[in-house]
């Protein structure tokens, strides 16, 4: 039996995450967590670029370019999605969720989803720390494995 297991250090890793600029605070609150977590786990800081778009339907867009680079171990989307009285909500926060799994499994490689979905401001404040630590972590895990996978069927 062979088992892949779990593997949290990124040194040499490039990544690249996607911020999302609507709910301005909380989107760089989950962005100054997810770099000092890329930090801690081993990320160079001239090995992470950091980009910034409109809001969470542009993330996808953002990601697929970044991953037809080349360049990249791994990506990373932040922000919030609040919910509000209308439908947009939905729409919002389920497309951005699709495209942004869609460049993940269209390149192969690891995308950390951090955009927030929440019903309030207040949730998506108390998440935000949390959700950017997380995003840094699974990031760096996927792509170690992705690359064990590789080197375990060469």
């Amino acid at each position: 039996m062979t088992e892949l297991l779990p593997r949290l250090q990124g040194e040499g890793m490039r990544v690249a995450v996607v911020r999302s600029r609507f709910n301005e605070e909380i989107g760089a609150a989950e962005l100054a967590a997810c770099l000092g977590r890329l930090r801690e786990l081993g990320v160079g800081e001239t090995d992470v670029t950091v980009v910034s778009v409109p809001g969470a339907l542009e993330a996808p867009l953002a990601l697929q370019r970044l991953a037809a680079t080349g360049r990249y171990d791994a990506l990373i989307a932040v922000g919030a999605v609040i919910r509000g009285d209308t439908y947009h909500f939905e729409i919002v926060a389920n497309e951005s969720a699709a495209g942004i799994s869609q460049v993940s499994l269209d390149a192969g490689l690891p995308v950390a989803n951090g955009i927030l979905t929440t019903d309030s401001e207040e949730q998506a404040r108390s998440r935000a720390a949390p959700k950017g630590r997380d995003c840094a972590g699974v990031a760096v895990e996927m792509a170690n494995l992705l690359r064990c996978i590789d080197k375990a069927h060469r």
